[in-house]
């Protein structure tokens, strides 16, 4: 078993060489504006994914991909020779949606912005449906308990069932 923190280091490092590689050795003119957003490493350290994104079109990202794709050999290469480990892991490149997953967070959040200012604006000169205070107000201390007509004598007597026990546990 690889210790983690081992693949961690050895991932960013894949990460920065792949970066670089592309950023000045590899002069493919169907390269687009790639950013390589991380890197993945398997616990084996044979196998590598990089994910990256595009700044452009749906052709444009296709392009990078086939140029991507061409260049692994180069990149795996270079990666091993840098890298120092007995066995260069393969790299496989995956475009990463990430730009596309925020920018449709975001839409769903300006969505979300408007419903509540429709609904605040709705809100704005409502009243409620219902009384004021729907809820109930304790008596006052003030008033005796006799004082509605019924006694205490009468209350204990409801309490208690037709057999005469007390509907209250026993102590």
């Amino acid at each position: 078993m690889v210790d983690a923190a081992r693949a961690r280091k050895l991932a960013d490092r894949i990460q920065q060489i792949v970066a670089e590689m592309l950023e000045r050795r590899i002069k493919d003119p169907r390269l687009g504006f790639v950013t390589v957003t991380d890197t993945r490493i398997t616990n084996d350290l044979r196998d590598a994914t990089v994910y990256y994104t595009v700044y452009g079109s749906d052709g444009e990202r296709a392009e990078t991909a086939a140029a991507l794709e061409s260049a692994k050999g180069v990149i795996r290469s270079e990666v091993g020779r840098k890298t120092g480990v007995r066995h260069t892991p393969s790299i496989t490149f995956v475009m990463d949606s990430l730009m596309e997953n925020a920018a449709h967070i975001d839409d769903l959040l300006a969505k979300a912005r408007a419903k509540d200012a429709e609904v605040a604006r709705a809100a704005q000169g409502a009243a409620p449906a219902g009384e004021a205070n729907p809820y109930r107000e304790p008596a006052p201390a003030d008033l005796d308990d006799e004082a509605d007509g019924e006694d205490l004598d009468d209350l204990d007597a409801a309490e208690d069932g037709e057999d005469g026990r007390s509907g209250r546990p026993s102590s």
